[in-house]
């Protein structure tokens, strides 16, 4: 094949500029997290996916346990705020995170982002970001009280980047008026690497997730509209009739009002009686031939379903879901040490986030170093009892 003459797919995610607000629009609508958060909330099997992968990358939260409870914001504690960012990596490959500071230029919060309402500012002259632009809704729907969010100047914040540097904060705090008027950083990171807006793991197969969820809508109408009654009963023919000015018309004897009452999971083997109106007809039973949809769609559900975990990494969780492998404690064990590995980097990439952050920490008492993710293990009565015997 000519590779040059061969069809191309269009780039899903094209970074384009939007001169307007000196921004790198994120997908040639600037909306490809909201768009990729539609798509993967109508499919229940990207939903199943992203809620195990997100799972796994939380695994049971910080493993020091003074860390895991240290109040990070005014509400959440360190593990409630990994518990959002795990989910937003899983969905979207990237996380951000607030960050704000004291006068003695220590942090002295830390709080959730969400990362589909960061934009990344356009590159300055030597190639760098030094800006996150934040909106709450860049389709401009949201909104606040009983007034719609426009996206304009005036709703977007400019925030700059994480740097704990006493220099450039007392730089940056001179700037905004004081300490007071500071609006503090945010930490952006993506899984892309660097200052790149960040692919999910799922992205080549979103026609597949859009395809999941097409095929639900066929079976849901399947069940509402296609069961019909199992037969119509005919017992006389219908007559020529005349209206109110002496126009000939034939009744039809079944209209479109008529079919909806026998339609629908809960009307269906009913019969339908028609009455005719010459009796020289002999009455005769007609069944209704009905479709069955979910019989000619099953192979195309069952790949597009393998599909969809296997670019989770979860083909195991598939296998145990469709009886292959069984069902054990050993089986699930496997499996759950399997996934914990895939989720590894995911887990580093947080641990040295939150690395840099704590190091900046008001509260030097709450920080001990390194900081790690405890991995998912699957818990059996039998774990239990063991992990009971050891500890005695």
């Amino acid at each position: 094949m000519n590779v040059r003459t061969a069809k191309k797919p269009s780039q899903r995610v094209d970074t384009s500029y939007v001169m307007r607000f000196n921004m790198q629009s994120y997908g040639e609508d600037n909306l490809y997290p909201q768009n990729i958060r539609l798509i993967t909330q109508q499919s229940g099997t990207a939903e199943l996916c992203l809620s195990r992968y997100a799972k796994f990358i939380e695994g049971y939260g910080f493993n020091d346990s003074t860390l895991a409870e240290t109040i990070l914001n005014h509400r959440e504690t360190a593990d409630d705020v990994l518990h959002k960012v795990a989910a937003d990596i899983a969905r979207y490959g990237g996380f951000a995170l607030h960050v704000n500071y004291n006068v003695r230029l220590r942090v002295s919060s830390i709080s959730f982002l969400p990362f589909e309402q960061c934009r990344l500012e356009e590159e300055d002259e030597d190639g760098y970001v030094n800006h996150i632009l934040v909106h709450p809704d860049w389709r401009g729907k949201k909104t606040k009280s009983g007034k719609r969010i426009y996206v304009d100047e005036k709703n977007i914040v400019k925030f700059p980047l994480f740097d704990p540097s006493p220099d450039v904060l007392s730089h940056q705090i001179i700037e905004a008026g004081g300490i007071d008027a500071y609006k503090g950083q945010v930490l952006w990171v993506s899984m892309s690497g660097g200052m790149t807006y960040p692919i999910p793991i799922y992205d080549s197969v979103v026609t597949d997730i859009s395809t999941d969820e097409g095929l639900g809508n066929i079976k849901y109408r399947n069940v509402r509209n296609n069961f019909l009654v199992n037969c119509m009963l005919v017992t006389r023919k219908g007559q020529t009739r005349y209206n109110d000015d002496g126009e000939a018309y034939t009744e039809s004897m079944i209209t479109p009002e008529d079919l909806n009452t026998f339609q629908g999971d809960e009307k269906s083997g009913k019969i339908m009686l028609v009455e005719l109106e010459n009796n020289e007809d002999t009455p005769s039973v007609i069944p209704f031939p009905t479709k069955s949809y979910d019989k000619d769609f099953s192979a195309t559900d069952t790949s597009v379903i393998e599909r969809i975990y296997a670019q989770f990494h979860q083909e195991l969780f598939y296998s145990i879901r469709m009886g292959k492998l069984g069902f054990s404690g050993q089986v699930m064990r496997d499996a759950y040490e399997y996934y914990s590995g895939e989720v590894t980097i995911e887990q580093r990439v947080i641990e040295r986030a939150f690395g840099m952050l704590m190091r900046n920490w008001w509260d030097e008492s709450k920080v001990s170093l390194p900081i790690l993710i405890q991995p998912l293990k699957y818990i059996t009565t039998e774990n239990n009892n063991i992990n009971s015997i050891n500890n005695e």
